[in-house]
């Protein structure tokens, strides 16, 4: 079952006048000035419907609407609106019954812009007939519209700049230089409990054990007036210590050990 078309309505003008037109007696096209533009014909309202591809030119009645013409449209521009061709605000329509009678009629409008959104009513629609004709077509054959070939054709060939694109890999891709190494030492923490103003060494003062300097130790409690130095033990076998024994100091000048006994006093 077909679907039901319905009437849509396009363009509606409040004023617009019909003129009775003289036969034309060459191909050359109608002219306005030749009609009696004073003395129209009869006044009233237009309206442009559309029922499927068909649109409808209407001369209706102001006030009642009753119809009192009709054109047909099938195809625009065409032979059923013409334009005049000294105006633009007259046209050329050829009005049917219903019965096969036909006649052609002028009609004009008062302001240049309903005649101008009148052109334009029936344009658009039948760009609109003219799109639903080529979706119709394409829909019954798919297979006939045009495809997009990416292949190769016989003896086309295609060009790399490699030394380019190795240029542009490098420039892009250069890796980053690490900073060298120091030898592979690195610096020891301070043991616990350690005091870095306590072991700033005295001018001069050094004691070398064992081919290694050793800085001399200052007392936390004496003020800086004595100094210890750690006195190697004499080595007994390959494995002695070279630091030897020491009694550890108490805080206290009086109660340093003795000269020779491991701590030296100055």
């Amino acid at each position: 079952m077909e679907e039901a078309e319905y009437e849509s309505v396009l363009c509606v003008k409040p004023d617009v006048h019909v003129y009775r037109i003289p036969p034309r007696a060459t191909n050359r096209g109608y002219r306005a000035a030749e009609w009696q533009l004073d003395q129209p014909s009869w006044s009233g309202r237009l309206r442009i419907t559309a029922k499927g591809q068909v649109a409808y030119i209407k001369l209706e009645d102001r006030t009642s609407g009753e119809l009192f013409a009709q054109a047909p449209v099938d195809q625009f521009p065409g032979t059923a609106v013409e334009s005049v061709t000294d105006s633009s605000r007259y046209f050329v329509i050829r009005i049917e019954d219903g019965n096969g009678r036909r006649a052609f009629i002028g009609i004009g409008f008062g302001d240049r812009g309903d005649a101008f959104d009148f052109n334009v009513a029936l344009q658009d629609h039948f760009k609109w007939v003219k799109q639903q004709c080529e979706f119709a077509k394409q829909a019954q054959n798919p297979d006939q519209g045009p495809k997009l070939d990416l292949s190769f054709k016989e003896g086309q060939t295609i060009k790399l700049n490699i030394a380019s694109m190795k240029k542009k890999d490098g420039a892009a891709g250069t890796p980053r230089t690490r900073p060298t190494s120091t030898g592979g030492l690195s610096l020891l923490p301070p043991p616990p409990g350690a005091k870095t103003a306590a072991l700033a060494p005295l001018s001069g003062e050094h004691l070398s054990v064992g081919g290694s300097v050793v800085q001399p130790a200052v007392s936390p409690s004496s003020g800086g007036a004595t100094v210890s130095w750690p006195q190697p033990k004499p080595a007994t076998t390959a494995t002695a210590d070279i630091w030897g024994d020491f009694t550890k100091s108490t805080g206290s000048t009086s109660s340093q050990t003795q000269p020779g006994a491991g701590w030296v006093q100055f």
